[in-house]
């Protein structure tokens, strides 16, 4: 008898499964409707090279070392794509699929979806990232001869599959008037965050002494990359500080990432030591503490194409904690956060110190922020108002699959995980 046509291969790179949020997302979702996947992806020390989870089968395979500069960044790609192309093959002969659904970066795993294409499988490019914004990003002065052959992988990918997923407006636009792509075959899955069950802890709540700080509590949460605005959260912490003359504040940065070392140097050169706290990666009931004990969160992300066109999903993290936030006013972050957020002149760091200052001494603007955010994602942007454009670009890939339709009525589950993978995966 012929297996049922559900059978997904989803490819992963730039973190390990379950940790990517998006990934994690999509994967259960489709488990849930009645697709049979799995998930090829780099292991974490602590974990198994094999395991189920939560219906989910992940094939994992040993991490290559951290990159670093574009040769590292090269030889990690090309490591991943060779090992994820090997289990593919393994898995093919052994259990057989029926969709490669490829997460960038790196964008040459569509060359994998590609090759199964020819004994009859579907390929869905699922476009996290913008591989050459990205680049310019992390490599301001970097070669325009990889810049143009990055365009030309993305090209390839998107062209490549049956289907694109675009993760916001903005990327779509750049499949279609980049690309070329036509309209019918990409649809947008926007990234969302899960809907805590309950409102967040009160801020009296045990928080390992944030709350004795006796101060306005300013929080980050997030990837700590060269390109994600770190630096200029912490110059513009010391304008708080020494040019607006405001000691009444802590800052805690949570999360991970290769500019971690350098900012937290730079934190002590501009001596802030008293106002900053780098706790690293924080997840469980710390992080709902400390995310419920804030009374701003922060979007430090400066202005450049990559982060113009991207969606954060730490913005989404703060605005389900029901916190007001403050940001450089980039495209769609005003699509994401609208009246949720403070907005001012991207890489502007002395107007985000002053924007900073004004809502320290406006609680009653905080507390409308945070409630228009947590309306906002209640009634919009929740990630199970994403799931039925998933399982509709599956149902035009897999027509002949008998899956389940998409529930009306969501799953709920406390955001408790920290995001600290890519900007679109959560993170």
């Amino acid at each position: 008898m012929k297996p049922p046509d559900n059978r997904v291969l989803m490819l992963l790179e730039n973190q390990a499964y379950p940790q990517d949020h998006r990934v994690r997302r999509e994967a259960l979702a489709l488990a849930r409707a009645g697709y049979r996947v799995s998930v090829v992806c780099p292991a974490t020390r602590a974990q198994v090279r094999h395991e189920v989870v939560d219906g989910v089968r992940v094939y994992r395979f040993r991490s290559p070392a951290p990159a670093n500069g574009f040769l590292g960044y090269l030889r990690e790609y090309g490591y991943c794509t060779a090992m994820s192309f090997f289990f593919s093959l393994w898995i093919f002969w052994r259990e057989g699929f029926d969709v490669v659904h490829v997460h960038n970066p790196p964008d040459t795993f569509a060359f994998i979806g590609a090759f199964f294409k020819l004994f009859g499988k579907r390929l869905v490019f699922d476009h996290h990232d913008l591989s050459p914004e990205m680049y310019r990003a992390r490599f301001p002065n970097g070669s325009k001869i990889v810049y143009k052959a990055l365009v030309l992988f993305e090209r390839l990918a998107c062209r490549l599959a049956d289907h694109v997923i675009a993760t916001n407006e903005s990327y779509k636009e750049i499949e279609i008037e980049r690309h070329n792509v036509p309209a019918e075959r990409i649809i947008v899955v926007r990234n969302g965050v899960e809907v805590p069950r309950d409102r967040p802890m009160p801020p009296d709540s045990p928080d390992h002494g944030l709350r004795r700080k006796g101060k306005t509590i300013i929080a980050f949460l997030g990837v700590m990359g060269f390109q994600d605005g770190l630096d200029y959260l912490i110059r513009a912490l010391r304008h708080l500080r020494y040019d607006l003359g405001r000691r009444d504040f802590y800052c805690v940065l949570m999360g991970g990432g290769d500019a971690l070392a350098s900012v937290t140097k730079l934190a002590r050169e501009l001596d802030l030591e008293k106002h900053v706290w780098f706790p690293g990666l924080v997840q469980g009931d710390r992080l709902v503490c400390y995310l419920s004990a804030a009374d701003i969160c922060v979007d430090p992300d400066p202005g450049c194409e990559y982060n113009d066109r991207s969606t954060m999903i730490k913005m989404m993290e703060y605005m389900a904690y029901a916190k007001p936030i403050v940001a450089f006013d980039l495209r769609e972050h005003r699509v994401t956060a609208e009246s949720a957020a403070i907005y001012v002149k991207p890489n502007d760091e002395l107007a985000f110190a002053r924007a900073l200052a004004e809502l320290m001494d406006d609680p009653a603007k905080r507390k409308a922020m945070g409630a228009f955010g947590r309306q906002r994602i209640e009634t919009q942007l929740a990630w199970h108002y994403s799931i039925p454009n998933l399982l509709a670009v599956y149902r035009k890939v897999l027509p002949k699959s008998v899956v389940a339709e998409p529930q009306a009525v969501p799953q709920r589950n406390p955001v408790r995980t920290a995001t600290v993978g890519s900007r679109q995966a959560g993170v």
